[in-house]
């Protein structure tokens, strides 16, 4: 048997929650696959808490500090992590991405990653990351527009996405940009595996209003969910329960939204408008 991973209970809150969690385990004399038993969750998913990559649910939460006699103190650490979740979500959601066979998504703010153009990328990660140097800048740039290989690879990947209006309102870049990063959503919507629509202002408060939500699917596992709150403020999530949850409220956003051929009129009259934003 491997010897477990060293923890650094510095790194983050949820890994401090982690380190938490183990002593209370090996206090009590328990296996990781004994203590998952007892929630009852998969051993691997203890494993994960530990390294600080997950950080439990409420309910899962409450229930290891009631079987590990930590008397609220561990659920109150869990209040603290649970609001810092782990910095390399995004990581995690990437290596998700690539693997998964079909991607639900309500985009709050910008245009979905992999519909980026170039110009657009570029925009949104200098002003996500100014204390990036411009060779960092355009290393990133390149890997986000890599990831559009799984559009091409032998089974592509279905990419169904809801854009606020605020995505086609907001300019990143100038007005070229712009028209050239609509018209690449039109482009990519002509395309059998992207169907793109609009949520509209006049839609007013929805399921999502809080931020943008992915749906990944997989063939031969379930699904998860990743939310985004802003560039750290990021979680992915595979409790089945919470799963579900936002497979709803992506469902409710999705049935809000305008109909497909609408959406694409929409986008075209964004294009128009950010015409008339040229100088002269």
């Amino acid at each position: 048997m491997p010897a477990p991973k060293d923890l650094d209970s510095s790194l983050s809150l949820p890994a401090l929650y982690g380190a938490k969690l183990r002593k209370l385990r090996i206090r009590a004399g328990w296996t990781q696959k004994e203590l998952g038993d007892k929630i009852p969750i998969a051993h691997s998913r203890i494993a994960q808490f530990e390294l600080g990559n997950e950080v439990p649910t409420d309910d899962v939460s409450m229930r290891l500090d009631k079987i590990l006699g930590a008397d609220g103190d561990l659920h109150d650490l869990w209040v603290h992590a649970k609001r810092f979740p782990p910095t390399d979500a995004f990581r995690k959601y990437r290596d998700y991405e690539a693997k998964a066979v079909a991607l639900h998504q309500y985009m709050a703010q910008s245009v979905p990653g992999l519909l980026q153009t170039e110009a657009y990328a570029r925009e949104v990660i200098r002003e996500a990351l100014p204390w990036c140097t411009a060779d960092e800048i355009e290393e990133k740039v390149a890997a986000r527009l890599a990831r559009r290989s799984v559009f091409t690879r032998g089974d592509p990947l279905l990419l169904w996405a809801v854009l606020d209006e605020a995505v086609l309102r907001r300019p990143v870049g100038g007005p070229a940009d712009m028209r050239a990063q609509l018209a690449h959503l039109l482009e990519a919507s002509e395309t059998p595996n992207v169907e793109l629509q609009v949520l509209p202002f006049a839609a007013g408060c929805h399921a999502s209003f809080g931020g943008s939500l992915t749906v990944l699917s997989f063939a031969n596992a379930g699904n998860m969910a990743y939310l985004e709150g802003g560039p750290t403020l990021n979680e992915l999530v595979r409790d089945r329960k919470v799963v579900a949850q936002q497979c709803r409220r992506y469902d409710r956003v999705h049935a809000a939204a305008l109909p497909i051929a609408e959406s694409a009129k929409w986008i075209e009259m964004a294009m128009e408008g950010y015409r008339t934003c040229e100088p002269t």
